[in-house]
């Protein structure tokens, strides 16, 4: 896989990024050998970029991530560390006291010396000024002390990244992290992509499966997606399925098209889906994505494309 840029950071990105929400034993009990044999697997097949957060798992993530890089024992310029802060277990605190704590605390967990990205976690669950006036202002300290290289925002609703870039110094802000709005069924990241270069912001994309709503056992209970968009999305799944096809497969190479999102974070907890997702990656820069089955798929959803749901509390 070929290492992209990732905005003005200098960082080189594997396009398949790990996610290790899973790692948290968020989905169900991944033991520790299998956990440490994924990481291994994905740093073996260059995979360089590791997601997490102390809210994944009640920072069991971060915990059984720094283990597994440990045991991995590559240099630690061989691989990108992002994490997250102000969303917790007990709930969402942006203040400058907690996030200060709070990277020291991930650190810990980690066991490494600097984290190259910090984001906010989820920053819709606040007001939008305190970001701007109080945790972005402290996230700097927090970079010049080094404990972070560069600084993140993440969130679900795509009107935040400008709401909070548009207001704060520029450079303030390296990469955002949006998730589920760049995939077959919602490609609405596109639009701002223009804008967030000119703000030499990088683009990291997560959820390329929707949250699970683009798999063959569709989404958990409590998903948020309308029922109409679960529906379409469980046809399109079906179709594929009829056709001998994985729609797993293809939307995981449809959100690897665009070199403009540096990388894609898809959760994995073992070696074999860590395999599959680059094998997809290498497949789709060798032989390029199945466009009859795309254009099926993108028919079906096509009633739904761009269809979102609401996240966060009622911005003043």
């Amino acid at each position: 896989m070929e290492l992209r840029e990732l905005g003005a950071t200098g960082l080189r990105v594997s396009p398949v990024g790990f996610g290790a929400s899973p790692l948290g034993h968020v989905f169900g009990d991944v033991p520790r050998d299998v956990a440490r044999a994924a990481v291994r697997r994905a740093l073996d097949l260059g995979i360089n970029f590791f997601d997490t957060s102390p809210y994944y798992g009640g920072t069991v993530s971060e915990s059984v991530l720094g283990d597994c890089l440990r045991a991995a024992g590559v240099p630690r310029d061989r691989f990108v560390v992002a994490t997250k802060c102000g969303r917790y277990r007990e709930g969402f605190d942006f203040s400058a006291a907690r996030v200060t704590r709070s990277v020291d605390e991930s650190l810990a967990r980690l066991g490494l010396d600097y984290v190259d990205i910090l984001h906010c976690h989820d920053i819709e669950f606040t007001d939008l000024d305190q970001i701007v006036n109080e945790t972005i202002p402290v996230l700097q300290k927090i970079k010049e002390s080094g404990k972070a290289r560069f600084i993140g925002i993440t969130g679900l609703p795509l009107s935040i990244y400008t709401y909070v870039l548009d207001q704060v110094p520029p450079g303030s802000v390296d990469v955002i992290l949006s998730y589920c709005h760049y995939g077959i069924n919602d490609t609405t990241l596109v639009d701002l992509l223009p804008y967030l270069k000119s703000k030499g912001v990088g683009v990291i994309s997560a959820s390329p499966l929707a949250m699970g709503l683009l798999t063959d056992n569709g989404p958990p209970e409590w998903h948020p997606a309308p029922k109409e968009l679960k529906l379409a999305c469980r046809a399109a799944a079906d179709h594929c399925k009829k056709k001998g096809k994985n729609i797993t497969k293809l939307a995981m190479q449809y959100s690897l098209m665009n070199n403009e999102i540096s990388t894609v974070l898809v959760g994995m907890n073992s070696p074999e889906q860590v395999e599959e997702n680059v094998a997809a990656a290498i497949e789709l820069s060798t032989s390029g994505i199945d466009k009859e089955l795309l254009h099926e798929v993108e028919a079906i959803l096509e009633p739904v494309k761009n269809m979102t749901w609401s996240s966060g509390i009622e911005q003043a």
